[in-house]
């Protein structure tokens, strides 16, 4: 805390300072410079400058003067190194800047070539200095004692370069970084550096050569790698690691075909083939090409890397040391695959094998997607069954391991890079959702944006209805792995554990109780097929209460409602009626069934609202189809109190929706049910009652139901006289005394409004029928353009209806 508020301070100090005083203050730095008085003082003043023009995003304006001495120092090969790197980082915050010009011709020291080409680089797309600082990086290469002199500052200049400007290499230039990566990575030695300190007259016993170690002690043989181990490393080892760092890009790019000229490798397919047999067969590789020849030294290496990794390291950095290298050199043979399958044949062993020894370690978790990502690009042509590894990623990995950031965030990168072929080739894939689900639940900041491409993936028309329950659940989840842990962690008694008639009082004595466990291992299932839902869903929503307002949970379930968004967009494009039928009866029967979070479920209700509507659209008959679930949903007045904005869209939809004209299937029978019941509902809200408790019902609520009434009441004209009657009691209704006291004048004068109107259009049967009850192709343009239609016509004739005289009980 202490170093974080310093910290803050001082960049606060940096941001704040004043134009006035920062060119003073570089007024003393140019003085130092150009002196060369490379002391503490100038070090110390040099970070104080860089953070002041790395503080804020604003660009800061230094003077020509102090550039130029900047630019100087840096090519000043004498200044100690502190200086120099300070110099180059505050010369690349400040960049591009035309008042400097910069060559590299003229250098040959490889320490000064990095931080130089770094400021070069900085000027932005200036491809003339692409190129010289790119030739230079190669001249400065390919001499004679490059090796020596510091060559590894280069390497990740030449990693720069591909990024920057993937096209400059050419064919010649290629093939000679070929070749030093060929040599830096299988001819390093395998003795040990001298210390700078060394070489004494009295130390003669330490230039005695110390041989480099494995991970476990033993002294290593004649291959050095990166988990070779030494108190101090040459030159060339030092390139080995180097080298190592960046192959991978190399060959990526390589293989992408990154070469400024016509003059490449036009070999084909069975060529390389013929190559890799060689390599494969041949005593020696050093007849091969060199992009043949150092992807045979690249896939040795890797070979040794996960030899090495069958050793027991002696410390824990090196055994993070192995795991990284493993999931490297499994990339990479992976990478060497694709590029030339007959590769395949020779890593598949070393990899199966791999896969074998960790596959039962949790703390190898990372490693199984490289191998995973191996299986899934290379298991055919190998003619190897890899349902196996498929199952352990997706069963094992996510229920143990949820907690892990970086494995999560792998992992849903893995599901994501591999959602086509995972879709279609592994059968788990779509099972393991509830498995995958928890990674989000636990992660949700990190991963939501990636669940939220993923998603689509994972719905499948088998497991949609399963998954829609699984994303209200959510939350749920979060709380669940909360408890699981502190169940774990926490010291519960024997008796607790196994009293089943102990009345529980938290989640964590709930998770451990046998009657709740069941509940608990529902959520928590490692793969669908086990059921949509549970019968006691209420139950645990009581006994997760505690967890309800705990800040994972909260953050989870505010990710829910555009989940459910996604979701619906996905599922409507495949969903045919039977299976829209059943999504509709989950949103009218999960309205009531959600977890109580703080605006947890109002947000869910509008999503649920909408998308109910484009149920409704894609497909009608699904008010007929569920008509007995719908009416039970709309004949409780307590629907409306606790959903209010969720209650009023089914009501529509069954006024839009129960026609003929959408299902033949509506009978005058279902039509007279659907009124009935809306019509007590409606009656039971205007009754008036002398108590103070009475509940107020937005005017939206009555409004929707009186035209619901009316639309219903066009379709099956019986109705129509109990529809004026009940129309006419409405002004009566909110003019009384309580109900005045509740509702302002505008609310009184809207729902007045529309039961006269309603009532107006209900002594024209037929023109309400028409215009309360549409036929479904009343969109169409044709309507509108064609003189010919009746639609002109009818709407004249509505105007003049409108404007009568209102009817009975609505005097002017």
């Amino acid at each position: 805390m202490m170093f974080g508020s310093a910290a803050e301070k001082l960049l606060k100090q940096a941001r704040e300072i004043q134009d006035e005083d920062l060119q003073k203050f570089c007024t003393r730095i140019s003085t130092l410079l150009q002196s060369k008085e490379y002391n503490n003082e100038a070090v110390d003043s040099l970070q104080k400058l860089f953070l002041i023009v790395s503080a804020t995003k604003y660009s800061r304006s230094l003077s020509k003067d102090v550039l130029q001495n900047l630019h100087s120092t840096l090519w000043f090969v004498k200044a100690p190194q502190p200086v120099l790197v300070l110099c180059s980082a505050i010369l690349r915050e400040v960049l591009p800047c035309n008042a400097l010009t910069y060559s590299c011709e003229e250098l040959n020291d490889m320490k000064t070539m990095n931080l130089v080409s770094g400021v070069m680089l900085a000027q932005g797309s200036r491809s003339a200095e692409v190129v010289a600082v790119c030739n230079r990086i190669l001249k400065l290469l390919e001499s004679r004692h490059a090796e020596s002199q510091g060559a590894r500052h280069l390497v990740p200049v030449l990693s720069k370069l591909l990024d920057l400007a993937p096209t400059v290499l050419n064919e010649e230039q290629i093939n000679t970084v070929s070749r030093k990566l060929v040599d830096w990575l299988r001819y390093a030695g395998t003795v040990q550096g001298l210390s700078l300190s060394s070489g004494g007259f009295f130390s003669p016993r330490s230039r005695q050569p110390v041989s480099i170690l494995e991970v476990d002690g033993a002294v290593t043989g004649d291959f050095f790698t990166v988990l070779s181990i030494g108190q101090y490393y040459t030159e060339d080892q030092w390139l080995n690691m180097h080298s190592f760092s960046m192959i991978r890009k190399w060959l990526h790019w390589h293989e992408a075909g990154g070469v400024c000229n016509s003059d490449t490798d036009e070999r084909s397919e069975l060529d390389s083939s013929i190559m890799s047999v060689v390599s494969a067969s041949s005593t020696s590789s050093r007849l091969l090409p060199p992009k043949e020849r150092l992807r045979e030294k690249t896939f040795e290496y890797c070979n040794r890397l996960i030899e090495q990794c069958d050793r027991k390291a002696l410390k824990k950095s090196d055994s993070e040391l192995q795991k990284a290298c493993l999931i490297e050199a499994v990339a990479l043979m992976d990478l060497i695959c694709r590029h030339d399958p007959l590769f395949v044949y020779r890593a598949f062993p070393v990899v199966k094998a791999l896969y074998s020894r960790i596959s039962a370690d949790s703390g190898f978790a990372r490693v199984l997607l490289p191998v995973a990502q191996f299986y899934l690009n290379h298991s055919e042509l190998a003619a190897v069954d890899s349902e196996a590894v498929y199952r352990q990623l997706f069963t094992k990995v996510p229920s143990e391991l949820y907690q892990d950031p970086m494995l999560a965030f792998e992992f849903v990168q893995f599901c994501r890079e591999n959602a086509k072929t995972l879709r279609e080739s592994v059968a788990i894939f779509h099972k393991s959702f509830p498995n995958l689900l928890k990674f989000l639940a636990w992660n949700t900041p990190a991963l939501f944006p990636d669940f939220i491409e993923l998603l689509p993936d994972l719905v499948h028309p088998d497991t949609a209805i399963e998954i829609l329950h699984s994303l209200l659940d959510l939350p749920c989840v979060t709380a669940s792995l909360e408890v699981q842990l502190r169940a774990v962690c926490s010291s519960v008694t024997e008796k607790l554990m196994v009293d089943q008639s102990r009345k529980v009082w938290s989640s964590a004595e709930a998770f451990l109780h046998p009657y709740y466990r069941s509940m608990f291992f529902y959520i928590l299932r490692v793969e669908s097929g086990t059921g949509d839902t549970i019968d006691r869903l209420s139950q645990l929503h009581e006994v997760l209460s505690d967890m309800a307002r705990r800040p994972r949970v909260v953050q989870c379930a505010q990710t829910v409602p555009i989940l459910l968004q996604v979701y619906f967009k996905v599922v409507t494009q495949f969903a045919d009626g039977p299976l829209i039928s059943q999504l509709a009866l989950v949103i009218l029967e999960r309205s009531s069934l959600l977890y109580d979070i703080p605006d947890f479920k109002a947000e869910v209700q509008r999503v649920f609202s909408s998308q109910l509507m484009v149920l409704c659209k894609r497909h009608p008959a699904l008010i007929v189809e569920q008509s007995k679930e719908l009416l039970d949903f709309c004949g409780t007045v307590s629907n409306i109190k606790n959903k209010e904005g969720f209650f009023i869209h089914v009501v529509w939809a069954i006024g839009e929706y129960l026609s003929l004209s959408y299902d033949r299937r509506c009978t005058v029978e279902q039509i007279t049910k659907f009124f009935e019941a809306l019509e007590a509902v409606l009656f039971e809200m205007i009754q008036l009652r002398s108590s103070t408790g009475i509940f107020k019902f937005s005017p939206r609520v009555i409004t929707v139901l009186m035209t619901t009434l009316a639309k219903l009441a066009s379709r099956s004209q019986d109705l129509i006289p109990r529809v004026s009657l009940f129309l006419s009691k409405m002004r009566p209704f909110v003019r009384s005394a309580l109900i005045s006291s509740l509702y302002s004048e505008d609310d009184i004068q809207e729902i007045l409004a529309r039961a006269n109107e309603l009532n107006n259009l209900l002594k024209a049967p037929n023109v309400a029928q028409l215009i309360l009850g549409p036929s479904a192709d009343i969109a169409s343009p044709r309507w509108y353009k064609d003189t010919n239609a009746s639609l002109p016509l009818t709407m004249q004739t509505i105007s003049k209806v409108l404007q009568r005289s209102p009817g009975p009980g609505f005097p002017a």
